[in-house]
């Protein structure tokens, strides 16, 4: 894999790239009427709706957010108000980056172009991506893709877009769920699995596997 020299990089964003605080969020919110050890569960609760909610047809992620808080509150019997879903939803363009991510990327930048496939809005992502300190040859979203990633339509469109076959990029996730998964199956054997904590690691999926950013021009030879 070290010899490898992708036609491109492929990153998902969130959680990979910039620092994903959305159970941050919910804290902010909801923290003084939980408990430590409740605020834990509504916050995997608050994951898995989120998860739930995007594996259909496309719909705005404001959209995604309401509808996961809304569930989440009422499985925890937290009152829900519409604006604080909207609050949660207006402070992912704030996020920046996971300190080891702007050298990270620009080392290899400088050798390969990075594409971005990310399950956001078009009117989010550009502010997050700005933040991440290296030039980005393409950034995809699920809004463009009129899908959100694990489904492969996703990944078929940024594919399409770059005019790309499976075997020509490195996608590069922290994520088995949203990305690893997918990738695999599609074909992309070349992956990196960048291990913040959020999963298990899975070795049946194929991949590098590294802590951080700071790791990546390694796997490429740089």
């Amino acid at each position: 894999m070290a010899q490898f020299r992708p036609k491109y990089i492929t990153f998902d964003c969130y959680g990979t790239l910039t620092n994903f605080q959305m159970s941050q969020a919910a804290c902010e919110l909801y923290g003084d009427q939980l408990d430590e050890q409740a605020m834990q569960k509504f916050n995997a609760d608050f994951t898995a709706y989120r998860m739930d909610e995007i594996l259909g047809d496309w719909k705005p992620y404001d959209e995604v957010i309401h509808n996961a808080v809304e569930r989440t509150c009422r499985k925890h019997d937290v009152a829900f108000n519409a604006e604080d879903a909207r609050k949660v939803y207006e402070k992912v363009p704030t996020w920046g980056p996971h300190p080891d991510v702007p050298a990270g990327l620009a080392r290899v930048a400088r050798e390969i172009p990075l594409v971005i496939l990310s399950n956001a809005m078009n009117e989010q992502i550009h502010s997050n991506v700005e933040k991440l300190g290296a030039p980005f040859h393409a950034v995809y979203t699920a809004q463009q893709a009129q899908a959100y990633k694990p489904r492969f339509k996703a990944f078929e469109y940024m594919l399409d877009q770059l005019n790309a076959r499976p075997e020509d990029i490195l996608h590069v996730s922290s994520s088995f769920r949203y990305d690893l998964m997918s990738a695999h199956d599609l074909g992309i054997r070349n992956k990196v699995w960048v291990n913040r904590g959020h999963e298990p690691a899975n070795p049946y999926y194929g991949y590098t596997e590294i802590k951080d950013i700071s790791g990546l021009p390694g796997v490429v030879g740089l």
